[in-house]
């Protein structure tokens, strides 16, 4: 019977960031996944902050720089914010899988492809003994000291070990096109109770003049296919002609929602496993890869104290809520307001914004891995927004500013 120090199911971002970081350590580490290639089926939009790339050392999978983005209201009212450096940074999602996984590699972490986690089967020993299944074979068990969750938003590991799950996940539909007018310097972010309710459709620059075009939204009944096919009709009426010809589609969910546990004996969770996507953007790759990072430095210490109790592991848990509680409680406050708007609400708010003169604000605070910052900065600066929005205050003024980790745009690290 196979047996490692760590099993990490799954390999994207999270969970190949955890096995490198605890293969460096000296550990022994097993990755399986489920596919049969890692990075595919793409799993995201591929949007991300310089915090990923720093964290991956792989430049490599930018494919452009954006500066800014115009988000558009219902009745197509728009404000727009550019900055003169990259505010993001749009990537080779798959290449980011792949760069991250030969990583992990290098540092001696096992990874197997086309192996399914079919459930715990016990612990005896104290030793977590798992079902796996690999592709064309019976079903095998083999015994790790730790498991680490890094499945996705359907997580096995997670209802394996009885973790609960999120309360609400997104549906999301994308499709890439090789072809599509607009500025390639900018993302657009399209509001609206029909087309989006519950987040926002968007329109990403693809570094070769077509576009990455996709919607996620709340489960109310509706697919997220019938919001897209609506959202390419609020670009058609923006451009004044419809995307034509998509390439390839992207099927996902979201998850949204803390769980109350991260980690229990023997296991921890990172990721969408762990429901730890931004939740006024539904952003997971900087937080899940961050998060992996935090996983792994507890991991270390149980492993070398042979110590897996659920009072050991859940230091990760309070080091995740350290440093990311403060900005999810506000963001999921804020997401509860936002559920309530009306598209009548949203096109005031954007004028509010327009009237405020805040894009100047918005280029200097705005951050997409702690956007409670600039929202709260917003509100400071408009009376008008302050007047719809009034609820928000007592979720921003709580407690003085949380420090987000800096963004240094003087010492830009990929060259446009």
């Amino acid at each position: 019977m196979t047996s490692v120090d760590v099993l990490v199911v799954g390999a994207g971002p999270a969970g190949s960031t955890a096995a490198e970081r605890l293969a460096r350590q000296g550990h022994s580490v097993l990755v399986i996944e489920e596919h049969g290639r890692i990075g595919y089926p793409v799993q995201c939009a591929g949007l991300v902050s310089r915090r990923v790339l720093d964290l991956s050392g792989a430049p490599q999978v930018v494919r452009r720089p954006v500066h800014g983005a115009t988000v558009y209201s219902p009745a197509l009212r728009s404000i727009t914010f550019r900055a003169a450096e990259p505010r993001a940074y749009v990537i080779d999602r798959a290449g980011l899988d792949i760069a991250l996984a030969e990583k992990a590699a290098t540092a001696g972490a096992v990874f197997e492809t086309n192996t399914r986690f079919d459930g715990l089967v016990g612990t005896p020993n104290g030793i977590a003994r798992v079902k796996v299944t690999r592709e064309g074979r019976d079903s095998e068990e083999l015994e790790a000291k730790l498991v680490v969750g890094a499945d996705g938003v359907s997580s096995a590991v997670a209802r394996a070990f009885r973790l609960r799950r999120p309360v609400e996940i997104l549906p999301a539909f994308e499709a890439e096109f090789p072809e599509s007018p607009g500025d390639p310097d900018l993302v657009e972010v399209y509001l609206g109770t029909t087309i989006a309710p519950g987040l926002f459709g968007w329109w990403i620059p693809d570094g070769s003049g077509g576009a990455r075009v996709g919607v996620a939204a709340s489960a109310d009944g509706t697919s997220a296919r019938v919001y897209y096919e609506r959202l390419l009709a609020q670009i058609a009426r923006r451009y004044g002609r419809a995307l034509c010809n998509p390439t390839s589609y992207l099927v996902s969910g979201i998850p949204i929602g803390e769980l109350p546990r991260f980690s229990a004996p023997r296991v921890m969770l990172v990721g969408d496993a762990a429901a730890q996507p931004k939740p006024l953007s539904g952003g997971g790759i900087f937080t899940g890869m961050r998060a992996a990072e935090l996983a792994a430095e507890v991991a270390h210490g149980a492993l070398t104290d042979g110590d897996f109790s659920g009072a050991r592991l859940s230091r990760y848990d309070a080091a995740w809520r350290r440093e990311f509680g403060e900005e999810f409680d506000k963001a999921q406050y804020l997401r509860r307001l936002f559920l309530k708007f009306t598209d009548r609400e949203l096109e005031a708010i954007l004028e509010a914004l327009e009237e405020a003169g805040t894009t100047e604000t918005i280029v200097a605070f705005g951050d997409i891995d702690f956007p409670t910052h600039v929202v709260r900065r917003l509100l400071r600066q408009s009376p008008s927004l302050l007047r719809l929005l009034p609820k928000a205050v007592g979720a921003l003024w709580g407690r003085d500013d949380h420090r987000a980790p800096d963004l240094d745009f003087a010492s830009e690290r990929v060259h446009q």
